[in-house]
Parts: C-alpha cells; sequence; structure tokens
C-alpha cells in the first residue's frame, strides 16, 4: 500500500461532530432545559458550550432610565452564578468547557451574532413559552428558517 492508501484509510478518531456549541439562555425553564441538553452534548462531543444571553434593548422612548438595563443585567449575574454553582459541584464528575456571553439586541439578531462570531457549529434553544410567537415566529422557527446552522429547540 502506497502512503496516500495507508492516509486515506486511516481512522481519525474524535475529530468528528460540532467543536463549539451556542446555546440561547433567558431564565425561563425552556432556556434552561435547552442549556442541560445543549451542555450534555458538549460534555459528549467535547466541544464548547457557548453559553449566551441576549440583553434586550428597548427604544430610547420605552426605556426611560436604568432599571430595565440593570434588571437585563441582573439577569446576566444570576445566570453566571447559577452556571458556577452548577460546575462547582459537577466539577470532577462532568468534564465540560464552557464560557458565558452576554450580546444586546433581540434574541434572534443576538444569537445569529453570538453564532457568527463564536464560529459555532450547532445552535440550541428552547421552545418559546410566548402565546405571541405562534403569530409573528418564534426566534427557534427564525433560526430554522434561516438554515445557518444545525438547531435543536428543546421543548
Amino acid at each position: 500500500m502506497t502512503e496516500p492508501e495507508q492516509q486515506s484509510t486511516r481512522f481519525e478518531r474524535g475529530t468528528d461532530g460540532p467543536k463549539v456549541i451556542v446555546v440561547g439562555v433567558d431564565g425561563s425553564q425552556s432556556a434552561l432545559r435547552a442549556a442541560a441538553y445543549a451542555a450534555g452534548l458538549a460534555r459528549r462531543q467535547n466541544a464548547l458550550l457557548a453559553i449566551v444571553y441576549v440583553q434586550p434593548v428597548l427604544p430610547a422612548g420605552s426605556a426611560l432610565g436604568a432599571p430595565v438595563a440593570d434588571a437585563t443585567g441582573e439577569i446576566a449575574e444570576n445566570l453566571i452564578e447559577e452556571l458556577r454553582k452548577n460546575s462547582e459541584r459537577n466539577k470532577g464528575i462532568w468534564d465540560l468547557r464552557w464560557e458565558f456571553h452576554t450580546f444586546r439586541g433581540d434574541p434572534y439578531n443576538g444569537l445569529v451574532t453570538a453564532a457568527d462570531e463564536l464560529t459555532a457549529d450547532a445552535v440550541v434553544v428552547g421552545a418559546s413559552e410566548s402565546a405571541g410567537h405562534r403569530i409573528i415566529g418564534s426566534v427557534a422557527v427564525r433560526l430554522v428558517k434561516s438554515g445557518r446552522w444545525p438547531v435543536t429547540v428543546v421543548p
């Protein structure tokens, strides 16, 4: 067998599958289930789990000051604290590489920006819990329709 033939038949272990998995979180139960699912997937694939919280930006006329920004910042801080606690609790049991990122904007565009900037191989989101999304479309449906990454929607 020649050298090129040997290389083409060689099995390459551990190089297939996603390297970066982006999961969108917002504190909802659906998003937390999506994060748990994505963490298991990232652990099994030895991928980096990029946990993304998109801070909503309200129009200047409706924001009327800092309370909204403070509330969304507080959500991000609470999410990070919960992630750190869970990570510490599972240290030595589960090997998981993760990062937390905050983006500003609407959830769809924030997740698209995050997935692009982090060179995501897959995106995981929770199913919408809002009745209004049946009319205008949920973030998950919009991500699936964009067709840019494999998207998993966790109920």
